[in-house]
């Protein structure tokens, strides 16, 4: 039972998959430029149905938590780029300078949404605002991200990100969420009740683009470039940027006054990294061979984050269950059980 907690999800074998038939069987010519044209209409199609299902009245009910809304975008957005630059004498010999730049533009990408709520609920943390803190960090990093990945490779000295690729993020990304709470009061009911259709299109449109993303690599020689020891290298970087990430998060919640409802939110709302957002984003913001070095350090974040917080939302609940029954006594424990 223990052991099935480290195997890696569904949705991580099918990327898997996917970078293995994108190595042996690239698209290239037409081919390429029809799944270039399909993940685009996907990309859209999935922010628009964000936009749908997002409910304006849950959002609301959060809002009052400033202080803790505040401590995660601090963290998502200033403390992981503030990691990425300072960490670098340490991490960067650990793999390819290009695979680093990777690294960097997983930094400045906004949290998850689902699985950050999901841990939050789990641990017994202070569920409604995990869904306002992650929201509003998906939303704002539509524009917040290019923003950061153009000052965080400026001063990595890769030039400066141009306004024309933010002005493309707003459009494929953040126009067609507006278009989606716009259309939330009449498809809001619909998109709730068909919630499998957002993870189908989800998960989806993430895999068109590793597909899309790892054939131009592949074709570049992506795996020459790309050994099992710079793989090796790539998992000591990410699991290093999680683990201070998540200490932080948790003695500076606690050093800030927070209770432990709010440090729950904020350690899951906080450590965490979006594929779903940081895929799309990158096909926009980089060129075609660049991609799959670019999304390769976003995939391995994302597969280690699910695995290392799954453990520590266990842990939370376990204690939550300990300090209740202390409270409760035996045999009212045995009763609300």
């Amino acid at each position: 039972m223990s052991l099935r907690r480290f195997l890696p999800d569904n949705f991580t074998l099918c990327l898997i998959a996917t970078v293995i038939a994108a190595s042996l069987l690239p698209c290239r010519g037409s081919a390429a430029q029809v799944f270039n044209v399909l993940t685009d209409l996907a990309i859209g199609l999935l922010f628009f149905l964000h936009g749908a299902k997002l409910s304006r009245e849950a959002v609301v009910s959060g809002l009052t938590n400033w202080r803790l809304h505040l401590t995660v975008l601090a963290s998502t957005f200033v403390l992981f780029p503030l990691l990425g630059l300072a960490l670098k004498p340490v991490l960067s010999p650990l793999v390819t300078p290009e695979l680093y730049i990777g690294v960097l533009f997983l930094c400045t990408l906004p949290s998850t949404v689902q699985s950050s709520i999901a841990f939050t609920s789990m641990a017994r943390g202070n569920v409604s605002a995990a869904v306002c803190s992650a929201s509003a960090s998906s939303l704002i990093g539509i524009v917040i991200t290019p923003l950061l990945t153009g000052l965080v490779l400026q001063s990595h000295g890769q030039g400066a990100m141009s306004w024309g690729a933010v002005g493309e993020i707003v459009l494929q990304l953040f126009v067609p969420f507006v278009a989606g709470q716009v259309a939330q009061r009449w498809l809001g009911g619909w998109v709730q009740r068909h919630r499998p259709l957002i993870g189908l299109v989800d998960q989806g449109s993430i895999l068109l683009v590793v597909y899309t993303a790892f054939s131009a690599a592949v074709l570049e020689g992506l795996w020459k470039q790309v050994p099992v020891s710079v793989l090796g290298g790539l998992l000591i970087v990410s699991a290093v940027l999680l683990a201070v990430a998540l200490v932080i998060t948790r003695y500076g919640s606690r050093a800030l006054g927070f209770d432990r409802e709010d440090e729950i939110t904020i350690v899951f709302c906080g450590s965490k990294k979006s594929l779903a957002s940081g895929v799309p984003m990158a096909k926009v913001l980089f060129s075609a061979h660049a991609l799959g070095m670019i999304v390769l350090p976003i995939m391995l974040f994302h597969q280690i984050q699910l695995m290392t917080c799954a453990v520590l939302a266990r842990r939370y609940a376990e204690r939550a269950g300990v300090n209740r029954r202390k409270i409760v006594g035996p045999a009212e424990t045995a009763t609300a059980d």
